[in-house]
Order: C-alpha cells, then structure tokens, then sequence
C-alpha cells in the first residue's frame, strides 16, 4: 500500500452549477489509472479517447499523455502522476471523447498520508449526476434536460427510455461509485499498440 495519497477534484467545465468530484487516489497512480478513476467517479464507460494536458517540469512546458491522436506515446500513459503534478503544478486538463468535448479542470488539491482503513481509489464527495455517455457534450445535456423538464416535448418518452425513469440530474451519491481494477481495462488497450 502507498504510504501517502493524492486528493483531487475533478470538475467538468462549462457545468452550472458545477458537476464535480473529489477523488482520492495511491501516490503512484499513473495516468492510465487516473482517468480510470474519473471514468469511475463520473459513472461514464471509458468508451471514447481521453487526453490530459499538463505542464512538464521536465520538458519546461505543456504535454499531452493519454489516448489521442497518431502521436499516442505508450510509454506516458502509464507514468506516475506524481512525475508532473506536484503543489506547485497542481493543475491538469482532462479531456473526453473527442466529439462530445467533455472538459474537466482536475487539480490536485492536497497530498496526505493514506489511512490503512480505506482502500483507493475512493470518491469523498462531488454535486450533481455526470451527464450521460454520448450525451452530445455540455450543450447537448443542457437540451437533453430541457427535454426531461417538458413531458410536451416530442422526443420526452424516447429520451426518458434511454436514459431509464431513475436518472436524477441532481443525484449524486459518492458512496455509491464503485471503482474498477485498472489493469483489467489496461490489458485490451496495450494490446493495441
């Protein structure tokens, strides 16, 4: 077990009043893992690309580590986050499935010792429910909610099957995210590359 763990929030942009999430994770979570436990924490299935952008002491400037274009650089993805983000360089973007264009702001917000009573990844709280996957991004969940609040609206029934008579856009529970093993979803994507 890691002796110390990593506090960050996770925060979709462009959301009013904010959608977020406060995600505590190992000190040697990689990336891979990191996102897996967004991924988590959102309710979303890790079926898109993902990207983060963060600022390289090592580099002196901006990189991108994750599952992007051409450029995918393997090796990266599977770096500790400990390696870019730091209390000084506490600020990353997150960005999800390419053609939805879900932005976060993810900001490591402390680094405190792990307690043995917990198992991590944990979510310790968040607001609001995570728009749903393939959802056309900010303003296409916006239209989606507009749609749910007219029971008038000529697309209401259909859109209250997709999405199932239980899906509270206000709801959010941080004990009810359960976090999945990252290597398992790790080993369909090395063997792609």
């Amino acid at each position: 077990m890691s002796k110390a763990c990593v506090s960050v929030q996770n925060t979709l942009l462009d959301t009013k009043p904010p959608i977020w999430r406060r995600i505590q994770v190992a000190e040697n979570y990689r990336f891979w893992d990191l996102h897996m436990a967004i991924q988590n924490a959102m309710g979303w299935q890790n079926c898109h690309l993902h990207q983060f952008t963060i600022y390289s002491p090592k580099e002196m400037g901006l990189v991108e580590i994750g599952l992007g274009e051409e450029d995918f650089n393997k090796l990266r993805i599977f770096e500790c986050v400990s390696k870019y983000f730091s209390l000084e360089n506490t600020d990353a973007l997150y960005w999800y499935d390419f053609g939805d264009d879900w932005n976060h702001k993810v900001t490591l917000e402390k680094i405190i010792p792990a307690d043995p009573k917990h198992t991590y990844p944990r979510c310790i709280a968040g607001k609001r429910a995570c728009p749903p996957e393939d959802s056309g991004g900010v303003w296409g969940f916006y239209e989606m909610l507009n749609v749910l609040e007219d029971p008038e609206h000529e697309e209401h029934e259909d859109l209250l099957e997709w999405l199932g008579d239980a899906y509270d856009p206000e709801h959010f529970d941080p004990k009810e995210v359960l976090f999945e093993e990252p290597k398992e979803s790790e080993k369909a994507i090395t063997s792609l590359y």
